[in-house]
């Protein structure tokens, strides 16, 4: 499994107050690849991934890294020994929510992911500035670089905070629930994004997604997971059993293959389709 893993994560145990809530999991990140955490609320989805970006202790557990450009593929690196800095140079998370900074441009917020390459007591970054750049035109947000960022919709603060990861230029790219809160338009662009980062930048991508279907759409494995533990995980056609879904979320839910991606489509069945069914 390590010959194809941007990370791997293995038998990690994340406890809160003392009790585990995450029970000895495993993740593979394929290097390039798109990967989709889903499951229900409370299902460790979230922790799971601020452990890995090192913003919450496992209580055991390792979490490797692959190694330099130009090393094998097979060379693998403790994630958890690098240095805070040597860290945020090799993975980043955009978390669920975040501040919006009131007072600063979007160049000012896309440059704090330069933080990582400013040495200490020296703030200069010679790559910085092209590095922004880069980022800026990547997530479509270069136009209003100069617009203080308290006056932006909603979907275009989460363009920019995704800059502000970009900027970072790390291998590893973790998106905690990147679609909440933006409508169906900013949606659709922020997962063509991240597709567009994997396939023509080789970024490698773990995203936690509550959509299913949206999961099935934009990922290239998807990791299903239930009361902190991983119970499936594979491709969407892999993974997207009716009954193993049903179970895990407690309540039916169908699945169809779309006709037109080929990929997995999901309909959680309620009360009303019930009627609807038993009427026909």
């Amino acid at each position: 499994m390590t010959a194809t893993a941007g990370l791997l994560a293995s038998d990690v145990t994340i406890a809160y107050d003392g009790v585990d809530v995450v029970h000895s999991a495993d993740l593979l990140l394929p290097r390039g690849r798109v990967t989709a955490l889903i499951g229900p609320n409370g299902s460790g989805k979230s922790t799971l991934l601020r452990a890995i970006a090192r913003l919450k202790d496992a209580r055991s557990g390792s979490v490797l890294l692959r190694g330099a450009a130009d090393a094998e593929a097979t060379d693998m690196v403790d994630a958890l020994a690098l240095s805070r800095p040597e860290f945020a140079r090799r993975v980043t998370l955009l978390a669920q929510s975040r501040p919006t900074p009131a007072g600063l441009s979007v160049r000012e917020v896309v440059g704090f992911g330069r933080h990582p390459y400013r040495r200490r007591f020296r703030s200069t970054d010679p790559e910085g500035r092209a590095a922004i750049d880069r980022a800026l035109e990547l997530t479509g947000v270069a136009a209003f670089a100069d617009r203080g960022v308290e006056s932006l919709s909603g979907g275009q603060l989460q363009r920019v905070w995704l800059a502000c990861c970009l900027a970072q230029e790390t291998d590893v790219l973790l998106l905690d629930e990147p679609t909440t809160y933006l409508d169906l338009r900013y949606q659709v662009e922020i997962l063509d994004l991240v597709r567009e980062l994997a396939d023509l930048h080789g970024v490698t991508v773990g995203l936690v997604l509550h959509d299913l279907d949206q999961a099935a759409a934009v990922s290239d494995r998807v990791v299903l997971l239930r009361s902190g533990r991983v119970v499936a995980a594979g491709s969407a056609a892999e993974v997207y059993d009716p009954e193993l879904l049903t179970d895990v979320y407690g309540i039916r839910i169908d699945v169809e293959t779309d006709p037109i991606s080929g990929v997995p489509r999901t309909r959680a069945v309620g009360a009303h389709h019930l009627r609807t069914e038993r009427t026909r």
